[in-house]
């Protein structure tokens, strides 16, 4: 039997089949659309999976189930979608719109819950007892495993990690509050602190890069400026290293998990990115008599919420 896993990202769906083995087979992504109604996101959702079955050569008879990752808090007994805040989900009947589609059970899970799974099963956190994924996209999600299961928290609302707020009446954040970890350290508040910059230094060598048009600054932008010698791009990146750090700081303060992998667009920057991290962390961590968490990137990338859905389906 084969499974339906996908990742509905603020930015992108991604979805793919997957094997007994928790292998892809094959995969495909399109725009998210966050601004649409939910049953245009979800129709989207359901298209991406069915075509991709047909690409397989595979029947519906061969899928045994579709698990779904999505942000914000699900309730997956209801089949619901209760509450996200970067795509404005409320109250979102998920099994119900995605079964028009795809009449087969259908499992939801938070995103990053997801991630974390897959990486616990199949990735970086394999072999571990507590682990911690981050994801760094849209927002920042979190997924904690402890002893193989997920945490969820009481009403399955629990490791909101990215709205833990790192600064008292900070950045507003679109949950609501001001100075979540998500409004500083998320791929979005990235592109908005370079966006800043850029706007104070309209000849300076992020302008350049982009050729002028400030909408094209994107996560990887600052990066590519400090590898240039930029120093303004050297000042962003090391502020937001500062910010990604600290959050990282009190998960590892509050977990203390064998390892945290970051995954998200973000963490493609690799080394470049965690060897300033790592630093930082175990410098601040708390007790320093024990061995620090280790931090590496997510083993299966932005596969990881694909193949944690589809495995999470696997157990219906």
């Amino acid at each position: 039997m084969y499974y339906i896993g996908i990742d509905l990202g603020g930015t992108n769906i991604a979805a793919g089949i997957v094997d007994e083995e928790g292998k892809i087979i094959k995969k495909g992504t399109v725009p998210t659309g966050a601004h649409r109604h939910y049953s245009e996101i979800l129709k989207d959702m359901a298209d991406l999976s069915l075509n991709l079955v047909k690409e397989c050569g595979l029947s519906l008879d061969d899928i045994h189930s579709v698990g779904i990752g999505s942000p914000g808090t699900p309730d997956n007994e209801k089949g619901m979608i209760l509450y996200s805040n970067n795509i404005a989900f409320l109250n979102v009947p998920m099994r119900e719109e995605i079964q028009k589609y795809i009449p087969k059970p259908v499992n939801i899970e938070n995103d990053a819950n997801c991630a974390a799974y897959g990486e616990y099963i199949a990735g970086g956190a394999k072999g571990t007892r507590i682990s911690v994924t981050i994801t760094l996209g849209t927002g920042i999600g979190g997924g904690v495993i402890i002893d193989g299961k997920i945490y969820t928290g009481a009403h399955h609302a629990g490791a909101e990690l990215g709205h833990m707020v790192i600064c008292v009446d900070g950045e507003q954040c679109t949950c609501g509050r001001r100075g979540c970890w998500e409004a500083y350290a998320s791929a979005t508040a990235l592109i908005r602190m370079t966006r800043e910059a850029a706007a104070r230094d309209i000849n300076g060598t992020i302008m350049k890069l982009v050729g002028g048009d400030i909408s094209k600054i994107d996560a990887k932008t600052a990066f590519d400026a400090k590898r240039m010698g930029d120093s303004t791009g050297a000042a962003i990146v090391d502020r937001y290293v500062k910010y990604l750090a600290e959050g990282l700081v009190n998960v590892c303060n509050i977990f203390e998990p064998e390892v945290i992998c970051i995954g998200g667009g973000v963490s493609k920057e690799g080394e470049y990115l965690l060897g300033p991290v790592r630093e930082y962390v175990y410098e601040k961590f708390y007790c320093k008599q024990i061995t620090p968490p280790k931090i590496i990137p997510a083993v299966l990338g932005n596969d990881a919420g694909i193949i944690g859905a589809a495995l999470l389906a696997k157990q219906i």
